[in-house]
């Protein structure tokens, strides 16, 4: 296992995070919940840039906090934070970058820059939001780690940046043993990446599953008061009151279809789900 965390927790004054999630080895896993659901601070929890009030975090089956230097250079991190000062030019900050990581590839990553139209002489606090998220990225990526943390790091970009850093990633996973942790409030950034998504809540891991059985059996059961009384609610995991009577979540959409023709039965987007876990009512 790459990454474990088990019963991790973490108290504020008006929040408290109680998360367990295992990340394997050649997979990508989404991190799902809205903004201040404790994203950010289970990939900080992750990291030891916080402290933890109880559980354990385990990278490379090692503690987080016993890990060595080669261990850590195995790991990728993109945060909302800046890392460098603004002031900084990334010929700058290629120079601290070779310094600072054994397997810092500098031609790549001035290359790579290049590519995605990032002066090198410009400094980075007069980047624009995507010319930003692009140079964490490549940041990241331009020692070779085998472990990407992201936390959100498609936030405020267009639909064109998006897409291109998704198939940077993309292109990272290509190569045997990585994986990626990675966040994001923007459902269709996931849906066709990630190998299976945890869904946050309120510093609570509320539910797991994998991808490709979201997409292809999960569904949305949409019903009259009258038609809900008739259903079987064996398949069905949520229920959320509507103007119009019920929606549901069902995990066997298949099911619905064929045996309540007469209802609606949609498809669901990740949205969609998180939405009828959180908003709606726990049937099973």
């Amino acid at each position: 296992m790459i990454l474990r965390l088990k019963n991790i927790t973490k108290k504020y004054s008006n929040f408290e995070l109680s998360c367990t999630m295992d990340l394997e080895e050649g997979r990508v896993t989404g991190l799902i919940g809205a903004n201040g659901t404790g994203k950010t601070t289970t990939f900080k929890g992750i990291l030891d840039l916080i402290h933890l009030d109880g559980g354990k975090v385990e990278l490379f089956d090692t503690p987080h906090k016993q890990l060595s230097r080669e261990q850590k250079e195995k790991i990728g991190v993109v945060l909302n934070e800046r890392t460098f000062s603004g002031y900084l030019t990334l010929k700058q900050i290629s120079s601290i970058m070779e310094k600072t990581y054994k397997k810092f590839k500098k031609n790549w990553f001035l290359e790579q820059c290049l590519y995605y139209q990032l002066p090198l002489n410009k400094k980075i606090k007069d980047y624009s939001t995507g010319m930003r998220a692009k140079m964490k990225l490549l940041l990241a990526l331009s020692y070779d780690p085998q472990l990407l943390i992201l936390d959100e790091p498609t936030e405020g970009l267009d639909i064109v940046a998006r897409d291109e850093l998704l198939n940077l990633l993309r292109t990272y996973m290509e190569e045997e043993n990585r994986s990626i942790l990675i966040s994001s409030h923007v459902s269709s950034d996931l849906e066709n990446f990630c190998d299976d998504v945890y869904f946050i809540h309120d510093g609570t891991i509320i539910y797991h599953e994998e991808m490709p059985v979201l997409l292809d059996e999960y569904g949305i059961v949409k019903v009259k008061e009258e038609e809900y009384k008739k259903l079987d609610e064996t398949f069905l995991l949520y229920k959320k009151r509507e103007p119009f009577g019920y929606s549901c979540l069902t995990t066997n959409k298949q099911f619905y279809q064929e045996n309540y023709p007469e209802i609606i039965v949609d498809r669901g987007s990740i949205d969609e789900m998180l939405l009828m876990i959180v908003k709606g009512e726990k049937l099973c």
